[in-house]
């Protein structure tokens, strides 16, 4: 403990736990990666042997570029570095393609790209104010922040054991948080500007960005109770935010739109036909939703109630990305999961617009927004839930004792789900049940934490006021 304070003290904790990190990267180079992998291969190749016009059309794979265009470039830039490596990565016929010196290179360009991750977290740090005197005092929350980041478990299984760049993407998303924090606001909205045409999952938290700007920035006075004086608004302030918008959107679209290729641009961005819920049911309001379909229709089967020839087997649990129709309950169709997902985001804007908290606010905002686009949005991958774990800053105890029992209860569920079921007699007749107890238990404490949350936004005081004891 002494060596960790004098550590702290020096202001090099943070080098050691960025350096430890990356060397923990290092070694994780040879283990598993999914087929992410190779759909990031193929898209080296993509955008490096076929002209702009053909990127979002090639189909030669599966798996066809579906990022906004500038991920598409950043691929084309990092293959001008792949092909002294292995020429042969970056062949579009070469599917399914591997080597040592592919795996180095992709590898090496997650851990090197992460710099950006690195330097966010370090701009996050700068973020705390340090309210007790003393310098060790004000270092303590600066050197947890940087440990929930750096070393966050999801995202070093994501990007360096699945294989993916999120690190990069994550380090542009909290440096514009950063910079919002610091007031530099015309920044923060360029850097999110930039990330959505990096990539477009990040309109989950576009609502929080929109409103925070608007309410922070283009309104120059504020009234002693927090409401807007609406006399202060700067329509140039607001003509500023929108020609970045239009200016990044215009750098990243423009080429296709000239080429008439934005309708099939935006169609592999937003592919609906696969359907409701990925392949792996992220544990959201539509997994409690399906597992609630599926024992109404085993129910309904044993009751005689329904006709078993007139039931896809396992048709929601086969672990296939496709399109099905539910048993009992009403189908569910893209715009009511959009209708959902508005209806849970707008209490949270709504709190931010007319119960101000500063840069506080717009961050508790933006994770409501990425929870309940996480909870009620279309065919949602379950990594997806990153978006609002990694900016979530927790200033009171982590967990009551109801929350540590939940916990604790992971498991026993991974033993039964891993150990116990695949010898039971359950495993022919119900395969499905290991993803739904997953999906059902982990929908559940998700759901929790957005609930409880929310009721923290709703009831807390806008700046200034101090609740009645």
């Amino acid at each position: 403990m002494a060596a960790l304070r004098l550590t702290m003290g020096g202001g090099n904790w943070f080098s050691a736990l960025a350096l430890g990190v990356t060397l923990l990267k290092c070694l994780l180079i040879p283990t598993y990666h999914s087929t992410d992998f190779e759909v990031h291969r193929n898209w080296l190749a993509i955008t490096h042997s076929l002209p702009v016009s053909q990127w979002y059309y090639e189909a030669t794979s599966e798996w066809t570029l579906d990022y906004p265009p500038f991920f598409a470039w950043f691929e084309y830039a990092l293959s001008h570095v792949a092909k002294y490596f292995d020429q042969e990565m970056l062949n579009v016929r070469n599917l399914n393609y591997s080597s040592t010196r592919t795996l180095l290179f992709q590898r090496f360009s997650v851990i090197l790209t992460d710099a950006l991750f690195v330097y966010a977290v370090h701009e996050c740090c700068k973020c705390i104010d340090g309210k007790k005197a003393g310098k060790e005092l004000t270092e303590k929350p600066k050197f947890i922040l940087s440990v929930l980041l750096l070393w966050n478990f999801g995202l070093l299984i994501v990007d360096h054991i699945h294989f993916q760049y999120n690190g990069f993407l994550f380090g542009l998303m909290l440096l514009s948080i950063a910079r919002l924090f610091q007031k530099r606001h015309m920044e923060g909205a360029f850097l999110f500007a930039v990330l959505l045409h990096f990539k477009h999952i990040y309109l989950y938290v576009a609502p929080a960005y929109g409103t925070y700007l608007l309410r922070s920035y283009c309104f120059t006075a504020n009234k002693p109770d927090g409401s807007v004086r609406w006399n202060s608004f700067s329509f140039v302030r607001l003509l500023s935010l929108g020609l970045i918008v239009f200016l990044v959107s215009a750098l990243s679209l423009g080429p296709f739109l000239a080429m008439n290729q934005l309708p099939q641009v935006l169609s592999r961005l937003f592919p609906f036909k696969r359907g409701l819920c990925h392949a792996y049911w992220a544990p959201n309001f539509w997994a409690l939703y399906n597992t609630l379909d599926k024992v109404l229709s085993v129910l309904g089967l044993e009751l005689k109630l329904l006709d078993s020839n007139k039931i896809p087997k396992a048709s929601m649990t086969s672990g296939l990305v496709q399109q099905f129709q539910h048993t009992v309950l009403p189908s569910v169709t893209p715009l009511a999961t959009l209708i959902c997902t508005l209806i849970a985001i707008l209490p949270s804007v709504f709190c931010l617009w007319f119960k101000p908290q500063g840069p506080r606010g717009f961050l508790r905002c933006l994770i409501l927004c990425a929870l309940s686009s996480f909870l009620f949005g279309w065919h949602v991958h379950e990594k997806a839930i990153l978006l609002a774990v990694l900016p979530m800053r927790r200033e009171k105890p982590l967990f009551n004792w109801l929350e540590m029992f939940y916990l604790l209860g992971l498991g026993p569920l991974e033993v039964f789900c891993e150990f116990v079921f695949p010898f039971t007699s359950w495993k022919l007749k119900y395969p499905f049940i290991p993803l739904l107890l997953t999906s059902v238990y982990c929908a559940a404490g998700i759901t929790y934490a957005w609930f409880k949350l929310y009721v923290s936004v709703l009831t807390d005081p806008p700046s200034g006021k101090t609740k009645k004891q």
